[in-house]
């Protein structure tokens, strides 16, 4: 059996990942936002266990409404869920002690979303496991 993937997904102002594994964020860590929403950032840190170091490893990442059903947006296409689906893999660097856990990034940024007031959730599955961070939209200031 694997070992278990570890994750902790943020909500920022603003975020990119690079190639090296680190994430940038700006003005993380916020649960509250005013509707209409600003654009804003889902930072994702994922620890992968040695053992699953150079395998693909298959994750989606979605936003849920307080009920936990995914929340659709209008295009042209018809409505789509928003979120965003993909695989990490990652590699084990020259000299990084056997049994390490290594590190990976991923950061989705979000337009001006229109949600009325409500609590939601961006939630990550990744290798069997649900991992999310919820959020409160307030009415109008």
């Amino acid at each position: 059996m694997a070992s278990p993937v570890e994750a902790q997904v943020l909500l920022c102002d603003a975020a990119v990942s690079d190639p090296s594994g680190k994430l940038h964020m700006l003005g993380a860590g916020w649960s509250t936002i005013r509707t209409p929403l600003s654009p804003h950032a889902v930072a994702v840190l994922f620890r992968i266990p040695w053992d699953r170091a150079n395998q693909k490893i298959d994750f989606s990442l979605k936003l849920l409404d307080s009920d936990g059903h995914p929340i659709h947006l209008p295009t042209p296409n018809g409505p789509q869920e928003l979120g965003e689906e993909g695989q990490i893999e990652v590699g084990r660097p020259p000299g990084v002690t056997p049994g390490s856990p290594l590190g990976g990034a991923l950061a989705l940024s979000i337009p001006p979303l229109p949600l009325p007031p409500g609590r939601y959730e961006w939630r990550l599955r990744i290798a069997q496991t649900d991992i999310g961070t919820s959020f409160e939209v307030l009415g109008e200031a």
